[in-house]
């Protein structure tokens, strides 16, 4: 069954073109550790600032620690599903040791509960555009999920403004908010229904921390991810709030630690930290213990424990909008009108309001609930307090700006070769992806981890130094031939977030709605989200 499904979602990758068969290279590798590494930055409307930059340090990261990596930049629709698809015949290959590793930057959307990922030619001026001109990451996702391994972590450096559907229905903003398959990783750089503020680089916040993060030794992939979302936070003046969800079965490092190596100091403070109640937490500490657990139930501890804290107003802002993704994840999950119609009910303005009238049509229901109709009760997700529809209730989630109060910096700052890496030299080669312009600063200990039946980190005395002098660019994906992008784009952040949400709150979510008074819920049992 697993091949079955395999050749079916992957043949869903590569629906409407003549794919040509998967090339000779596509043999199984020795090495089990294999990585795709993508940047999306020669968008038709604008070239974006960092996503090639970040692919690349990304990749030479990865590099360093042991991966197999494939890298590619400035992709057309056709190139980028043949990488998938590539990538996916590479996984299948190895066997039960594999561990995949894929980094897509660029511009994601959301439709109907599902995350796509554009490519440089993507032409969506509708929101019924998006399946057609992007690429579905639950397809890869699955089919990836669906081959044997020990871990496999895909990262979406996607959650950015831009210019789609400008015609029709708006699209909601962000990344939707998903669940991984059994041992499966999915990490975003901005919360669910966020998007990051314009970068001006040479490296995005979300990319430099997510490799910084990633060179330490020892340290669980989770671990490092919860690290990555204080310093994006503090980065951003409290803008940007990354978001992960793990099913990994074992704990998965990308560095072990050489045995007589202290772990990392941040390590011990997180740890600590997640062992106290955040009501027993001193100021600050309680902020950095609530972003870390990034949980409904830790930012409601949180302003219980402090209602007035300086950061407050942000955590109420980041607590409404996680709500509203999981109303949203619930309604997709059931897919049928009482779902669709308990989301509206609760956000009448909310982001996914075209989302849910679209997904009513199809199933042949009127928009506005029957007469008498009472909201489904999630077990363990409360109702919105009305205090929060104010936040909610927006087509965009952005937490930056003086209203929301200045985050405390309390992670450690980044050593300084680390801090002021330079950008990687240009291209030298269509869709190849830059090499840093330097040798990857590594940390004192890490060493290169190729897993070995371990879980504990530690890496066995004379394990091998990593590969930290790689400056040259990973090769390309196995059978695409990249071409220049189609028109030339002048060099500029992306899509502002005030401009992106200005534009979209020009187009009402639907104001004709009608709702009955709602009568008291009735439950229905789901349990175990975050």
């Amino acid at each position: 069954m697993a091949r079955l499904r395999l050749a079916l979602l992957a043949a869903a990758l590569i629906a409407g073109g003549g794919a040509p068969p998967i090339r000779a290279q596509s043999a199984a590798p020795v090495n089990p550790r294999i990585a795709l590494v993508i940047g999306e930055s020669a968008y038709a409307d604008a070239t974006l600032t960092t996503p090639v930059n970040d692919a690349a340090l990304v990749a030479q990261t990865l590099q360093a620690a042991g991966f197999d990596v494939a890298g590619a930049r400035d992709l057309d629709e056709k190139s980028l599903r043949e990488s998938l698809r590539d990538f996916l015949a590479r996984a299948a290959a190895i066997g039960p040791d594999m561990q995949a590793f894929v980094y897509l930057a660029g511009r994601g959307v959301q439709y109907e509960g599902e995350n796509f990922f554009a490519p440089v030619d993507a032409e969506i001026a509708r929101d019924s555009d998006v399946p057609i001109e992007a690429v579905r990451i639950s397809d890869f996702a699955h089919a990836l999920s669906a081959e044997p391994g020990r871990a496999r972590i895909v990262v979406l450096d996607a959650a950015r403004a831009g210019p789609y559907a400008a015609e029709g229905p708006p699209l909601a903003g962000g990344l939707a908010l998903v669940e991984p398959d059994e041992g499966e990783l999915i990490a975003f750089n901005a919360a669910p229904g966020a998007v990051a503020g314009d970068e001006p680089g040479p490296y995005g916040a979300y990319a430099h921390a997510l490799a910084g993060a990633m060179r330490q030794g020892g340290v669980p992939i989770e671990d490092a991810l919860a690290q990555v979302r204080v310093r994006v936070n503090a980065e951003t003046g409290g803008g940007q709030l990354p978001w992960s969800a793990s099913k990994l079965a074992v704990p998965y490092y990308v560095f072990e630690l050489a045995g007589d190596a202290p772990a990392p100091a941040i390590v011990a403070a997180l740890a600590e930290n997640a062992l106290k109640p955040i009501r027993e937490l001193p100021p600050g500490q309680a902020y950095v213990g609530a972003l870390a657990r990034d949980t409904l139930a830790g930012y409601s501890d949180f302003l219980a424990a402090d209602p007035d804290a300086p950061e407050a107003r942000r955590v109420r802002a980041m607590l409404a909008a996680r709500r509203e993704a999981l109303y949203w994840r619930r309604a997709v999950a059931l897919d049928m009108p009482p779902a669709y119609w308990t989301y509206l009910a609760r956000y009448r303005h909310g982001p996914h309001v075209a989302d849910a009238a679209r997904r009513l049509a199809i199933l042949s229901a009127p928009t506005a609930p029957p007469d008498g109709f009472a909201p489904l009760s999630y077990e363990d997700l409360p109702p919105p307090p009305a205090n929060e529809l104010a936040d909610a209730e927006r087509p965009v989630f952005n937490f930056a700006g003086a209203d929301y109060g200045p985050p405390l910096d309390l992670a450690p700052s980044a050593d300084d070769d680390w801090r002021h890496l330079p950008p990687p030299a240009p291209p030298v080669s269509v869709g190849l992806l830059p090499a840093l312009a330097v040798a990857l600063p590594l940390i004192p200990g890490a060493r290169a981890y190729r897993d070995g039946g371990r879980r504990d980190g530690r890496a066995p005395p004379g394990a091998p130094e990593p590969l930290a002098s790689i400056i040259t660019a990973p090769p390309l994906p196995g059978g695409i031939e990249p071409r220049p992008p189609p028109r030339p784009a002048p060099l500029k952040p992306p899509l502002g977030v005030s401009r992106a949400i200005s534009s979209a709150a020009e187009t009402p979510a639907n104001p004709d709605l009608k709702f009955p008074p709602l009568p008291p819920p009735r439950p229905t049992p789901f349990r175990n989200e975050r």
